[in-house]
């Protein structure tokens, strides 16, 4: 073969190489270095992926349509033990009114890997919060040192999600959630920023002399409420000794609500009760907090009675039969703040 047929011959290879690179076969099937190209395009999307790209994913696989998440934090604590705080919290959506298909909205936020993989293991919504060096796997007793640095690491993500544009419903996980609370949160305007529950009611929804409770609330994301919790947690380092719910009530009392025009309603207990104020009325009645107590154990005790108050409840309704039942005493919860000096609410 002399020379001008040998590069003629090289040309044609070549030509055939970058035929079958670039081009689907006659056949319609991909090309034949397709695997190559797909690694090349994996790499280019990993390195623009920033930093809380993990936490966009996880809250609009649990996100409303109208950009509404469900929100509770866990650690360790609250997923061991003959029965979880976690379970306890579950099963109020089971035996709920309307509730079981609110878990699909719910986003379970884990600050250790133990309470991380529980999550996983329930198939529910789970995002893995980094502690920043803190350790939050034990029981944060109320008060403590980890308690307080857990409720500002607590608001600080929760900041993050209203920049991002999600609202929210931020539930405590000793809240059960018997009945389906969103009736009545968003029957009301639309115009309202926060709906926060309170310890004990004043009868006036709209007043602040009511003592609030950060254990169950709901939040539009806006600029007013971004900068809610831009000022809220920036108090955190002039706050010694105050929890953030402390932080938050001293902020309302000096009238910074006003100040930034949020429009706030105060949740009924009629509705969103508590351990501090009991509902009345089991037939109108939508979450249960166990609030005004110390210790998981007193809240898994009570919160085992409450259930089995609506269990009763529940039982006597579809039977038609007339009921005239009250709440079990808190007796586990009062008993929890023997010898502790941090006044009840």
């Amino acid at each position: 073969m002399d020379n001008r047929n040998i590069t003629l011959f090289c040309l044609l290879f070549a030509g055939l190489v970058l035929f079958l690179m670039f081009n689907q076969t006659t056949d319609g099937s991909k090309p034949l270095f397709v695997f190559q190209t797909h690694q090349c395009q994996s790499s280019t999307k990993r390195n623009t992926i920033g930093p809380g790209d993990g936490l966009e994913s996880a809250l609009s696989e649990a996100s409303m349509a109208n950009k509404t998440v469900i929100i509770a934090i866990v650690n360790k604590a609250y997923v061991e033990g003959d029965k979880p705080m976690l379970d306890m919290f579950l099963d109020g959506f089971w035996l709920g009114e309307d509730t079981r298909g609110l878990i699909s909205h719910l986003l379970l936020v884990a600050v250790d890997q133990t309470s991380f993989e529980r999550c996983k293991f329930l198939h529910l919504h789970c995002y893995k919060l980094k502690a920043d060096g803190a350790d939050f796997e034990t029981e944060e007793l109320y008060m403590s040192q980890d308690f307080l640095k857990m409720m500002w690491r607590r608001t600080l993500f929760l900041k993050e999600v209203l920049r991002r544009g999600y609202s929210f419903v931020f539930t405590d996980i000793d809240v059960l959630w018997l009945r389906n609370p969103f009736p009545r949160l968003t029957s009301f305007n639309e115009n309202i920023d926060l709906q926060i529950s309170v310890d004990k009611f004043n009868g006036d929804e709209w007043s602040q002399a009511n003592p609030i409770n950060t254990g169950f609330y709901m939040v539009r994301s806006n600029n007013r409420t971004i900068s809610l919790f831009e000022e809220w947690y920036a108090r955190r380092n002039n706050s010694t000794g105050l929890k953030e719910q402390d932080v938050l009530n001293n902020m309302m009392q000096e009238g910074f609500f006003r100040e930034l025009g949020l429009s706030v309603r105060f949740l009924d207990t009629l509705y969103f009760s508590g351990f501090c104020e009991v509902s009345k009325d089991f037939n109108v009645v939508r979450t249960v907090h166990a609030n005004c107590c110390r210790t998981i154990s007193a809240k898994v005790a009570d919160l085992t009675a409450a259930i089995h108050d609506w269990k009763r409840f529940k039982s006597l309704s579809d039977s038609n039969q007339p009921s005239t039942l009250t709440w079990t005493s808190h007796v586990n919860c009062e008993g929890s703040w023997k010898n502790f000096n941090v006044t009840l609410g």
